[in-house]
């Protein structure tokens, strides 16, 4: 992961790099401009030209205002409206309803018969800071070290990645791109999935803290004293639950200490890392957990109310039993997965299909995510369909999709719901995004006709264009 820029000049000792480490980073910067390199190579050997290697194209910001007339249009937060009319222009909704005047010099679009909705929204995804699972320097998401709190993951997304055209043509416009790996990850970034940089694609940058709850029944590594293979040292015993518990609380009450010290103006040398956990210690931004058990998510909700957190539960396999105390201390939950099979023998079928429903039913605010990784985030809208297969009403799986990931994440003044003087960002749809029978025609990002082809859309013509001449060859 690239680390937040302008790093200081002044370190604490604690900070200072040995030199396996200065060569690890040169090492991964090379093996990055391999990497981009590669694929732009793979890229020229699947097409003929710069354009069709490229998949799709990026296109400019809106110049001229444009309304899309005749939809039934659903805002999310303030009803459906028959019939209606949106004004688009310089990137923003500046009226909707049924009868709104009409700027001169727009572009009008008829979409009658057609479905307006806002763009979905992946609460938690790797979408642009991974490509190939099997090759490890395309993949940008793990950082050395457990504490890396200033780690931004926007710097590091790839605006060329294939997934971003695949994941636009399900309906999925804005994804919390998130760093993994330690215990304290970094800062996930909420990324606009249209642009030519991760400049032009940010959001918000420092949208949200990750920590990674340590596992209480974690199993210990079955290595004998030489390692693995019987090679090396004697290694250390792995760390108890209590002492890695005990870690995390020492580097808050170390950032916390920081923080007062530098509000007092007391001279001290600066430290990236703590530096960049104040919003969080301030509340300025959530600090998302990822917990998946009973008494992790127990633990971590005490934890969070000592430290006097904006708490976020992500994962909550077993949120459900936990609901009561997430209803009582107003923690939403972002489901990873609604479509996970079950993992222990006692559990259902169904455990992981119907517990967005039964939060619900208990009173959790929830948000439902595409899965772990970039490759998944285009299963967002049929994660949220599975879970209103499984009894949540579709009103509220779209909430979770849309503006619950957006409030979760302190964007929703600018996505998750249809508004006047929020981002237009959209899609065209012949029906609910959730059901994956309706077509995504059309979609604006900030007021941007984008360019609705992807890498699997070219490879679907390229081969059905062989089966045509095949089928001619035959015929003759």
């Amino acid at each position: 992961m690239i680390m937040t820029p302008n790093q200081p000049l002044t370190m604490n000792p604690s900070e200072s790099m040995t030199s396996r480490q200065t060569t690890r980073l040169a090492r991964t910067s090379s093996v990055r401009v391999v990497a981009l390199a590669l694929a732009a190579s793979v890229g020229t050997l699947l097409a003929p030209d710069a354009i069709e290697a490229q998949v799709r194209m990026t296109v400019a910001p809106q110049e001229l205002p444009v309304v899309l007339r005749g939809a039934t249009i659903h805002t999310v937060t303030n009803g459906v409206i028959e019939n209606g009319m949106i004004v688009m222009d310089r990137g923003k909704i500046t009226a909707i309803g049924t009868n709104v005047e009409i700027p001169r010099g727009a572009k009008v679009v008829d979409v009658s018969g057609k479905h307006i909705y806002p763009g979905l929204i992946d609460a938690y995804s790797t979408v642009g800071i991974t490509e190939i699972g099997s090759v490890d320097v395309s993949n940008d998401i793990n950082e050395i070290g457990d504490f890396n709190p200033n780690v931004r993951a926007e710097v590091a997304v790839n605006a060329e990645s294939r997934h971003i055209g695949t994941t636009r043509s399900a309906g999925v416009l804005v994804a919390f791109s998130t760093p993994g790996g330690g215990v304290i990850s970094g800062l996930s970034s909420a990324m606009s999935l249209e642009g030519w940089t991760w400049e032009e694609m940010s959001m918000k940058g420092a949208a949200a803290m990750n920590v990674n709850w340590p596992d209480p029944i974690a199993r210990p590594r079955r290595f004998g004293p030489g390692g693995p293979g019987g090679r090396g040292g004697p290694q250390a015993p792995p760390k108890t639950y209590a002492e890695q518990v005990q870690e995390l609380k020492d580097f808050f009450a170390e950032a916390r200490a920081y923080r007062d010290a530098a509000a007092a103006g007391q001279t001290q040398s600066t430290d990236s890392r703590y530096a960049a956990m104040i919003p969080a210690l301030n509340g300025d931004i959530p600090v998302v957990v990822a917990a998946e058990g009973a008494a992790q998510i127990n633990d971590a909700i005490t934890w969070g109310k000592e430290e006097k957190l904006r708490l976020v539960i992500r994962g909550g396999r077993d949120a459900i039993h936990v609901a009561d105390r997430l209803k009582a201390e107003n923690i939403p939950v972002i489901l990873t997965s609604t479509m996970a099979a079950p993992n222990r023998d006692h559990e259902g079928y169904d455990g992981a299909y119907g517990s967005a429903a039964l939060l619900h039913k208990a009173g959790v605010k929830i948000a439902i995510s595409g899965g772990t990784g970039g490759l998944y985030s285009y299963r967002l809208p049929w994660e949220a369909g599975v879970a209103v297969a499984f009894g949540l009403p579709e009103e509220e799986a779209l909430k979770a999709v849309t503006i619950n990931a957006a409030q979760f994440m302190g964007i929703d003044d600018k996505v998750g719901s249809l508004e006047v003087g929020k981002e237009a960002t959209l899609l065209i749809t012949t029906g609910t995004p959730l059901d994956m029978t309706s077509n995504i025609e059309q979609s604006y990002i900030q007021g941007r006709e984008i360019d609705m082809n992807d890498i699997q859309k070219h490879f679907f013509k390229k081969y059905m264009e062989k089966i045509k001449q095949q089928a001619k060859k035959i015929a003759s």
